[in-house]
C-alpha cells in the first residue's frame, strides 16, 4: 500500500511538473525561465530562447544552434539548427542546410512529401502551402485539405480561414467548404459566432448566411474579445453593437475599447473612462489613457505620463510610474489580454522588466532586461 501511494505521488508530482507555467526571462544576457513563485524553474544558461509551445520551447547554445528544450531545460531536440519556429500542431518548421523543412517533436523530418513553393507554420492542424499565385491548405497529414485556388489567405482562427477569391473575401473551413461565400470587401475571422463583413461603405453582421447592414456604421470591430458587443462607429463617433447588430450603446465618443469584466474604456472630452453594458459612466474620464481591464478586475490606466493600474471604481491601486501598457499576453498578440492575470501583472520601468502584484510588489524583487508571459 505504502508504494501504491508512493508511486501515486510521484505521479501527481509528474502532472504539476508537466503542467506548471514558465516565463521566458534574460539576465545578464543569458534566457532561462521563471516559475509563479520568481524562483529560476529553468535557470539562465541558454545564449537566447523562446516562449513555450506545448510542451516545448526553442533555444539556442552557446554555438549559435537552435534546438528544442522541455520543460524541465533538458534537449528533447538537440541543437542543430540555424533557424526555427514554435511547435504547432505536432510540428515545427526548422532551416539547415539552406533549406527550410518540417520535424515532428522527435526531431525528425516530416512531411517530406508536401509540394510548396514556400513553408508556412501549422496553426490549428492546418497550414499554408502556395502553388504559384495560388494558395490553399495542408492538414496534418500533408495531405492538400484546402485548394490551391486563392489568391490570399490567412491562417485558421476558431475552425475558419479567411480567403481572398476574386478580389472578394470569405470563410472556409478545414475541408474547403464555404463558411461565408467569397462576395465581401471585408470579412472578420468568426469569434464566438459572430462574422463582422464589409459589402463597399456598408458595414454589417453575418447572421444565419446573411448579411445584415448595421444602421449607419462607418466601421465595425470583430467580436473577438467579447462574445455579445463589440464597438463600433456612426458619423464619427463611437459606441457598442449586440450580436444582431443593434446599437446598445448609442455611438457618442471618440474612442472606445472592447468590453472585459463588464466594464469598457471610452474616450470623451480628451480623457478616458469607462461604461458598464447600459451605457452608465463607471469610471470618471480623468484619465490620458486606458486599456482593457483583465479578468481580474484591473485596468492599466494613464493619469499623467505613465501607467499605473486602476479597479473598476476608478481608485488607482498601483503607483503610476511604468513606461509602457505593453503588459498583456504578449506585446506582439493582437486582442492580448492587458492587466493583471491570475494576480500577476508584466510591466516596464528604466527599460527593466518584472512582474508585479496587486499590491505593486515587485515579484522576487528582481526585474530583467527581458520578459515575457507565463504559458
Amino acid at each position: 500500500m505504502k508504494t501504491k501511494a508512493f508511486l501515486s505521488i510521484l505521479f501527481l508530482c509528474a502532472i504539476f511538473s508537466h503542467a506548471q507555467e514558465l516565463a521566458l526571462a534574460s539576465v545578464d544576457d543569458k534566457a532561462g525561465y521563471l516559475t509563479k513563485t520568481g524562483a529560476w524553474g529553468i535557470e539562465p544558461t541558454f545564449e537566447m530562447a523562446k516562449s513555450f509551445s506545448g510542451d516545448l520551447a526553442e533555444a539556442m547554445n552557446d554555438d549559435k544552434q537552435w534546438g528544442f528544450i522541455n520543460r524541465s531545460g533538458e534537449w528533447v531536440i538537440e541543437p542543430q539548427f540555424d533557424k526555427t519556429k514554435a511547435f504547432n500542431s505536432g510540428y515545427a518548421l526548422v532551416y539547415k542546410d539552406k533549406n527550410w523543412f518540417y520535424i515532428n517533436e522527435k526531431g525528425e523530418k516530416a512531411l517530406t512529401n508536401v509540394k510548396t513553393d514556400k513553408y508556412y507554420d501549422f496553426s490549428e492542424g492546418m497550414a499554408i502551402v502556395r502553388n504559384g499565385d495560388y494558395v490553399g491548405f495542408i492538414n496534418i497529414s500533408g495531405e492538400v485539405a484546402v485548394a490551391t485556388k486563392f489568391k490570399k489567405v490567412f491562417g485558421f482562427v476558431n475552425g475558419y480561414a479567411k480567403v481572398l477569391e476574386n478580389d472578394k473575401w470569405g470563410l472556409v473551413d478545414k475541408t474547403g467548404n464555404y463558411f461565408v461565400k467569397t462576395e465581401y470587401d471585408g470579412v472578420s475571422n468568426n469569434y464566438h459566432g459572430n462574422v463582422v463583413a464589409e459589402k463597399g461603405d456598408v458595414y454589417g453582421l453575418i447572421i444565419d448566411g446573411t448579411f445584415k447592414p448595421v444602421d449607419g456604421a462607418e466601421k465595425i470591430w470583430d467580436f473577438s474579445v467579447h462574445e455579445d458587443m463589440a464597438y463600433a462607429k456612426k458619423d464619427g463617433k463611437m459606441g457598442f453593437i449586440n450580436g444582431q447588430g443593434e446599437w446598445v450603446i448609442q455611438p457618442e465618443y471618440e474612442k472606445a475599447r472592447a468590453f472585459v469584466n463588464g466594464l469598457a474604456p471610452v474616450y470623451d472630452g480628451k480623457k478616458w473612462g469607462a461604461v458598464n453594458p447600459s451605457g452608465s459612466v463607471v469610471v470618471p474620464f480623468e484619465f490620458k489613457d486606458m486599456e482593457i481591464f483583465s479578468d481580474d478586475g484591473y485596468a492599466p490606466a494613464k493619469p499623467k505620463k505613465e501607467w499605473g493600474f486602476i479597479d473598476k471604481t476608478g481608485k488607482l491601486v498601483v503607483e503610476d510610474k511604468y513606461d509602457i501598457s505593453a503588459f498583456g499576453m504578449s506585446m506582439f498578440e493582437k486582442n492580448a489580454v492587458k492587466g493583471f492575470v491570475d494576480g500577476l501583472a508584466r510591466v516596464k520601468h528604466k527599460k527593466k522588466w518584472a512582474f508585479i502584484d496587486t499590491s505593486g510588489k515587485v515579484l522576487n524583487d528582481t526585474w530583467y532586461e527581458h520578459l515575457e508571459l507565463f504559458n
